[in-house]
């Protein structure tokens, strides 16, 4: 979109969030060594959320952004991109986005970019056209390929982060089973359609006839790394933080349990996740070795010790506190 804010005016909202994200998480690293500067970082954070708020929300979903001259950019005033998923997912993503806003935000991309009988996540609709404002690059696409109001994975690979994020375990793994290319290509009228690598991500996927849920390019997608931590991280859960190994996974709450192997060094570990009370997300034991470990949340120390070490979490409930 090189042509939204040429004269150096124009704003993106998606910008705004991911700019937040890095000026908050970068500022704890710069405070040891220029206390005054991240100082300054954490005052702009602060004044641009203000500004995300009171400027964005268009009434049912965030803004895409804003043109040279003010003209919005993914509001419902837009002939062309109304709506665009990216600004949704990152709001939540952020995690400083007004709370209700952030659930109205996904719900409109549940309404108007989840396209489930053609297996599309769409970047945003409808596509450019024959728009007044051109936005640059991306309107050289034809209308519905790549950028161009086609499913972007990379940027569907965000709305399952958001929701899992949001608690909504089989919202955001009907997604990722939506985009998994492994099930765009499960029949033959499937494959047909699709036409591209079934164990391949595709960076984008046509959505205007006649080429409907055709994969584009392969092979060099950013995406395929964001879909696997979407599934990883995001779903089930799985991440390293320092020396610890943490499950605080995210699942449809149908799913009755899941196994994990982690090799760390010359250790294994066998993870097993249960879920007797049929939730979609919170820890309520944490065992490692078959010994619980009070207020873990499903945090497990790693070593490096060559055995196999055996972790159990429970969702469920968090036990209520002893009285004394």
């Amino acid at each position: 979109m090189n042509r939204v804010g040429p004269e150096g005016r124009g704003e993106s909202v998606w910008l705004g969030w991911f700019l937040h994200v890095a000026l908050s998480g970068f500022a704890p690293f710069a405070d040891t060594r220029d206390p005054a500067r991240a100082a300054r970082w954490l005052a702009a954070a602060a004044a641009l959320r203000v500004a995300l708020e009171r400027d964005a929300w268009d009434g049912e979903w965030y803004r895409r952004g804003y043109f040279d001259d003010g003209t919005p950019l993914g509001s419902a005033l837009n002939d062309e991109c109304r709506i665009d998923s990216i600004a949704q997912s990152w709001s939540v993503i952020s995690g400083i986005a007004d709370p209700a806003r952030a659930v109205q935000a996904m719900r409109s991309v549940d309404s108007h970019l989840i396209r489930t009988a053609d297996r599309l996540a769409l970047l945003f609709t409808p596509p450019f056209d024959r728009t007044a404002h051109d936005p640059g690059y991306i309107k050289a696409y034809p209308p519905g390929l790549r950028e161009n109001g086609g499913q972007y994975t990379h940027a569907a690979a965000w709305s399952v982060v958001a929701l899992a994020k949001l608690g909504e375990g089989a919202r955001a793994a009907a997604l990722f089973a939506l985009l998994n290319p492994v099930n765009a290509a499960a029949t033959g009228a499937g494959m047909q359609r699709y036409k591209v690598e079934p164990y391949i991500v595709a960076a984008d996927v046509y959505s205007v006839a006649p080429h409907v849920g055709r994969g584009g390019w392969t092979w060099y997608t950013g995406a395929a790394g964001w879909l696997y931590r979407a599934g990883a991280e995001a779903i089930l859960g799985f991440r390293r933080e320092g020396s610890s190994l943490v499950i605080d996974p995210c699942i449809p709450p149908a799913w009755p349990r899941y196994e994990l192997q982690f090799v760390h060094g010359g250790s294994r570990y066998d993870i097993v996740v249960e879920n007797p009370e049929r939730v979609a997300r919170g820890v309520a034991d944490t065992q490692l070795d078959g010994v619980s470990l009070p207020g873990a949340g499903g945090r497990v120390p790693l070593c490096d010790d060559g055995l196999t070490h055996r972790v159990r979490i429970v969702l469920g409930s968090a036990p209520a506190p002893r009285d004394g």
